[in-house]
């Protein structure tokens, strides 16, 4: 049987269908019926293991129903950090944080590694070559940024983001976009001189915009999130095995 991954997140949920690392096709959501939308996906084929991580806490009633649904549940959220302890991470993480520390430390073991995640916040995290976890940073995401701009700037409009922003602007719109797209690469190669020897992985909705903008070299791995809960859910069957 197959493994279904679940990620929801704050603009959206992705899920996949596992064979142990293998991801196979990848779904999105957007809209308030998660719940719906999960039960769409297993209508037809029942996971072994179902993993679910969500910066939303689950209801005990939705839980219930969930695992009907699977041989077995696992939960990431506020009220189950469970799994965190268990793979040696503070428990203040965030679960997309947790399972792309997870994935990266899998696919580079025995290398440091510095994980950027570009989503609706922007997250650093670094582990050393033991795997080791050594702290991260939060700041605004990328769209974010834009959209703090013009809400708490009455004079400046709301940009998106630019295909070819200038380094420095020369009118309102490209300072905007200059000023967003340029502090946000100044940020990145600050944080990768802190650790110039580690691996340097990229993830998350804008990661190949910022990855061919940078000097240093990157591996852009768009579902290390999705990997990270692919690995959980194959080391708990292993587990089960024995």
């Amino acid at each position: 049987m197959s493994n279904l991954l679940i990620e929801i997140g704050n603009t959206a949920l992705k899920a996949a269908w596992a064979q142990e690392m293998t991801l196979g096709k990848t779904f999105r959501y957007q809209g308030e019926k998660f719940l719906e939308f999960i039960l769409s996906l297993t209508q037809r084929d029942k996971p072994s293991v179902m993993v679910i991580a969500s910066v939303y806490p689950l209801s005990e009633a939705d839980i219930r129903l969930l695992e009907k649904e699977c041989e077995c549940l696992i939960l990431m959220d506020q009220n189950h950090r469970e799994a965190l302890l268990s793979y040696g991470l503070p428990t203040y993480l965030s679960y997309d944080r947790a399972a792309a520390i997870v994935a990266a430390r899998h696919l580079f073991k025995g290398k440091g590694c510095t994980v950027v995640d570009f989503g609706t916040t922007l997250s650093i995290d670094f582990t050393s070559e033991e795997g080791l976890y050594q702290g991260g940073n939060i700041s605004l995401g990328f769209r974010t940024r834009f959209k703090a701009l013009s809400r708490y700037s009455r004079s400046l409009p709301l940009v998106d983001s630019p295909q070819s922003p200038d380094l420095i602007g020369l009118s309102e719109k490209a300072s905007i976009e200059a000023g967003v797209v340029s502090g946000i690469i100044f940020e990145m190669e600050g944080y990768l001189n802190l650790h110039p020897g580690n691996v340097v992985i990229f993830t998350g909705g804008d990661a190949n915009y910022f990855a061919k903008r940078m000097k240093s070299s990157i591996f852009v791995i768009c579902n290390l999130v999705l990997m990270g809960l692919a690995l959980m859910a194959q080391e708990y069957v292993r587990r089960n095995e024995k």
